[in-house]
């Protein structure tokens, strides 16, 4: 599966696409410096319902946007 395969995937599957990622993460506090990528995991999962592999992504779009410092 292709990386924007999953980017498409979790958009189908919460209803957020790639560039509302990065404001939802600043919204919750986790673009800040030294934040880990389990906490963003962990939100995630927990509001959104996405499997690791899906949470994992949207940490990568994270830092390839230049959200994460």
């Amino acid at each position: 599966m292709t990386f924007q395969a999953y980017i498409d995937n979790i958009e189908k599957q919460t209803g957020v696409g790639a560039a509302e990622w990065p404001k939802l993460a600043k919204a919750k506090g986790l673009t800040k410096p030294g934040t880990k990528a389990t906490q963003i995991t962990d939100w995630l999962k927990a509001d959104y319902g996405l499997g690791h592999g899906h949470a994992m992504a949207i940490v990568k779009l994270l830092r390839d946007t230049g959200a994460l410092s």
